[in-house]
């Protein structure tokens, strides 16, 4: 890899204080970059070149005049399809949105990056309205898996990942609703988090309520914290938000993680693993021990939640196209139109249900982290697979949640959770590990992945098509 690509975002703003480096010259070397290396990932459903390069200029305006003020100023950001994006437009990979509509608003995320100078470098592809652990869409095609472009990126945030991955931004803003940061970072080797629901704002409210996250994913953790701490706080748009943390999560991330109670639950109880991705994980975790904390075999004890994220997931999805035409809905992906049919069938009654097992599964967990600092499982029960399907060709999956057991269920408790890369597969592939840890305590699940990505650094490792 060559030029600015292989630099984080605290690196980059450290060269633009000291003078040797302009935001100019990164966004230019990240807008080539893209030109070069994405067309083997389709990772970008829209660059505009002389926007971002207008950002730019204005941000080495303000380090020239000693005016540089924000947290990411002059920092290469992509953000995911689905966040609303002032001036261009937000087409959630589906070719029923209108696209000659009004674009004058920005989601929370958007404008507090803007407040914080970060350089806007396009928009990534999600899956049609982020519906699947996967993706592709009818309007933007196959995201690949920068590592083997046979492959999927996995999903919904599979754009962001692939951005990360493939050099193009240090940080990309995702979506998670059923682990749509996490899986893809799994299988795209970079890292993810999903906050604790509300820590970062949404606007326009989700189809899929509380259950949907704003996160970002990154190549070191020290980024997404610092994303966050850029990210989080109140918005007036949701009511639902929490308020601005006193202390940033920045500021705890090298504490370690000595003396720390940590579970390590290999299956939840309930999940079938690829042999090769259950030993990469395991070992990843006893590493904790040397790093001083105390590891433990531990399941929550929870049946998998699945059948209640399924109502609550695709009634959702159903709400998400209800005000579409025959003819319009004839347009979606076939796959979103049958999980859409099965939502719109369930009752009030059958929402209220899962939304009882969704509580249920939250009490049990908040009375496991009475013992537990965190829990630490796999991300991914299996590494990527072919791309441009649903579920893993020959295997008896239907729908994408049957391969992602791991993930929903914290989506469901609304509990901070990342995945942090531990290794890869004799085919080259990486693999993840999840850091869980019971809500707000986001700062804690950081200082647990910096710890390890300090003990296991993944950065010297690159994917081959990032070598465009």
């Amino acid at each position: 890899m060559t030029g600015t690509s292989e630099l984080s975002a605290t690196e980059l703003m450290e060269r633009y204080r000291a003078g040797t480096l302009s935001p100019v010259e990164v966004a230019r070397d990240a807008l080539d970059r893209i030109e070069r290396v994405d067309g083997a990932v389709n990772a970008y459903c829209l660059v505009d070149r002389e926007a971002t390069l207008a950002m730019a200029a204005a941000a080495q305006a303000r380090y020239r005049d000693g005016e540089a003020h924000g947290l990411l100023d002059g920092v290469p950001v992509s953000v995911k399809d689905i966040l609303l994006t002032r001036g261009w437009p937000t087409l959630r990979g589906s070719r029923t949105v209108d696209p000659d509509q009004s674009w004058d608003a920005d989601a929370p995320a958007v404008a507090r990056l803007r407040e914080h100078g970060a350089v806007l470098v396009g928009k990534t592809t999600t899956p049609e309205l982020g519906w699947k652990g996967v993706t592709d869409s009818p309007l933007t095609g196959v995201t690949r898996n920068p590592w083997d472009t046979d492959r999927t990126a996995g999903g919904s945030s599979g754009g962001a990942a692939a951005a990360v991955a493939t050099g193009t931004s240090p940080i990309s803003i995702g979506t998670d609703g059923g682990g749509s940061v996490r899986i893809p970072a799994s299988f795209s080797g970079v890292f993810g988090i999903k906050p604790t629901y509300g820590l970062v704002p949404l606007f326009p409210a989700s189809p899929y309520g509380t259950l949907a996250h704003v996160g970002p994913l990154s190549w070191t953790v020290e980024d997404s914290a610092l994303a966050l701490d850029v990210l989080s706080g109140q918005d007036n748009r949701d009511w639902t938000a929490g308020q601005r943390q006193e202390r940033s999560v920045t500021s705890t991330l090298r504490a370690g993680v000595a003396g720390m109670r940590i579970a390590f639950s290999p299956t939840l109880g309930f999940a079938s693993v690829d042999p090769e991705v259950a030993s990469i994980v395991a070992s990843a975790a006893r590493s904790f021990t040397e790093l001083g904390a105390r590891v433990e075999l531990a399941d929550p004890k929870f049946d998998d939640p699945v059948e209640a994220f399924h109502v609550l997931w695709f009634a959702g999805a159903a709400a998400s196209v209800a005000g579409l035409s025959a003819e319009r809905l004839a347009m979606l992906d076939p796959g979103l139109r049958e999980v859409c049919e099965q939502g719109a069938r369930y009752s009030a009654l059958d929402y209220v249900a899962a939304t009882a097992v969704r509580a249920e599964v939250g009490r049990i967990m908040g009375e496991f982290h009475d013992h537990y600092d965190l829990l630490v499982t796999p991300t991914m029960p299996i590494a990527a697979f072919e791309a441009g399907v649903e579920v893993p060709a020959g295997s008896a999956a239907h729908r994408w949640t049957e391969w992602t057991p791991f993930t929903y269920p914290f989506n469901m408790t609304q509990q901070p959770a990342a995945s942090v890369p531990c290794g890869f597969t004799s085919a080259g592939l990486p693999v993840g590990l999840q850091i869980v840890g019971p809500k707000h305590a986001d700062a804690r699940v950081l200082t647990a992945c910096h710890a390890f990505e300090q003990a296991h650094p993944w950065q010297s490792t690159r994917p081959g098509v990032a070598s465009g």
